[in-house]
């Protein structure tokens, strides 16, 4: 039985209206709600954000980021985000909207982009021209949001809409420029991270992973191990007990059932799997939430 992992709505963020919220701007000045994003998370909204001033980390999936000044933050539902950190001069300037939202009167499908990609990089860094460009940008949504307008949404949606496709080539550029300096061994992992972050729930063996990137599970598990300093079984597990943490959130929720979304046996054998790799069991975690 599959089990729906509990996600933020749009409307956790923005003020109690009437329908539910499909656009949100937070910014310097914004009141937002108090939302317990320390911990692991999914939302059912997507993200484009930039970072102002200040420092913050941000965990994504697998990956750690550092955000700092002139630092692009692009979000999707499909990915698990935790923020441990932010410094207290903190201030950044972010645009949240739903599919629903930007495909209003359009064809434009969200899915296009490969920013919103579950295994994309969510963070990277602006040269100041463009930083400037994103951030002249986002300040005409902000006034445009705040701003009574009878068509106050058509606005929005076709200055997102330019945003999205001024984001658009400028990440291609990065992923291109990152990739052609890549070592070998480099590539085979971040290639292994995003089979990892598919197909966790699912595929626990080296052998798998190893077979979908054409390589014998000992070459996969001493290039893993020599590219990131972690061994790729570890990957595979924190990925597991990173949605077993988000699962585990929802009270509504059994272990049992929590067990099954991720393909384990039965509950006994998650919970050995749990309490082996965090000290704890499943339940005592959800208590000391």
């Amino acid at each position: 039985m599959s089990v729906a992992i509990p996600i933020y709505p749009l409307s956790a963020l923005a003020e109690t209206e009437e329908k539910p919220a499909a656009v949100f701007l937070l910014g310097p000045h914004s009141a937002s709600a108090q939302l317990p994003i320390n911990l692991p998370y999914r939302s059912s909204y997507y993200k484009v954000g930039l970072c102002l001033r200040g420092q913050a980390r941000l965990n994504v999936n697998l990956e750690t980021y550092d955000v700092g000044p002139n630092s692009l933050m692009v979000l999707s539902p499909y990915v698990i985000k935790q923020w441990p950190s932010f410094s207290t001069d903190f201030e950044g300037l972010s645009i949240f909207f739903t599919q629903e939202f930007i495909s209003a009167n359009s064809s434009l499908h969200l899915d296009a982009f490969s920013f919103f990609e579950r295994d994309a990089r969510h963070v990277f860094t602006l040269t100041p021209a463009q930083a400037d460009s994103i951030a002249a940008l986002l300040r005409t949504i902000e006034q445009k949001y705040h701003e009574p307008h009878a068509y106050r949404d058509e606005i929005l949606r076709s200055l997102i809409h330019i945003l999205l496709h001024e984001t658009a080539p400028i990440y291609s550029l990065q992923q291109i420029s990152a990739a052609a300096v890549l070592p070998r061994g480099h590539q085979i992992a971040a290639a292994f991270k995003k089979l990892v972050n598919t197909h966790y729930a699912a595929e626990r063996s080296l052998a798998f992973y190893a077979d979908k990137l054409c390589i014998t599970p000992k070459h996969l598990a001493e290039t893993v191990k020599d590219a990131t300093g972690k061994r790729a079984a570890e990957w595979l597990t924190e990925a597991v007990l990173l949605e077993a943490n988000v699962l585990l959130q929802n009270p509504a929720l059994t272990i049992a059932q929590v067990a099954d979304n991720l393909n384990f046996a039965d509950q006994s054998t998650f919970g050995r799997f749990y309490r082996n790799n965090t000290g704890v069991s499943p339940a005592a975690h959800r208590q000391q939430l």
